[in-house]
């Protein structure tokens, strides 16, 4: 699936996406979730919500040099990191998304437009949408182009039961090497 060459065009007429991509060439990470939440949407920034641990696991990963505020998400790419989310047009829990929400081609096309030295998804159903079953967490095997692929769980705070900080480590040793 990832090797599929894809047009990289919008669809004239699409609405606006709920949160902006911050994505240019020679980013050496792309975040990946499956929406934007309630509360970010509202607020217009990435993982606004104060429960979701994606800013604390960025900084105490070293990922950051020290630890951002949602607002502050358009600084990422000073630090090399970019976002995105698989349906850019709707917010909301997974389990409040049109069956049509998740845009894969629209991923994969903007994968090889800016090809990012890792993808990692911020959860695993976000990673299964584009992957299929049968993933863990941390660096995959599979590759989209030149790009590789990493799963993190998720930092929602919806998802505590499942939150480990280890993943975030290891990406940020497999970006050091």
């Amino acid at each position: 699936m990832c090797s599929a060459k894809l047009p990289t065009q919008a669809i004239p007429g699409s609405p606006a996406p709920v949160l902006p991509d911050v994505l240019r060439a020679g980013l050496r990470l792309v975040f990946c979730g499956t929406a934007a939440g309630k509360r970010s949407a509202a607020e217009g920034a990435y993982y606004a919500h104060p429960g979701n641990m994606f800013w604390r696991a960025l900084f105490q990963a070293g990922l950051t040099p020290r630890l951002l505020a949602p607002p502050e998400y358009p600084l990422l790419p000073g630090f090399g990191i970019g976002l995105t989310d698989l349906a850019k047009r709707h917010a909301g829990n997974d389990n409040e998304l049109p069956q049509d929400a998740f845009d894969v081609p629209a991923l994969l096309a903007k994968l090889q437009t800016y090809t990012p030295r890792v993808l990692a998804f911020t959860s695993k159903h976000a990673a299964r949408v584009v992957l299929g079953a049968g993933i863990g967490y941390g660096l995959q095997e599979q590759l989209c182009g030149e790009t590789r692929l990493f799963v993190l769980p998720s930092p929602s705070g919806q998802a505590r039961g499942h939150w480990q900080l280890a993943p975030w480590m290891a990406l940020a040793a497999y970006l050091r090497e």
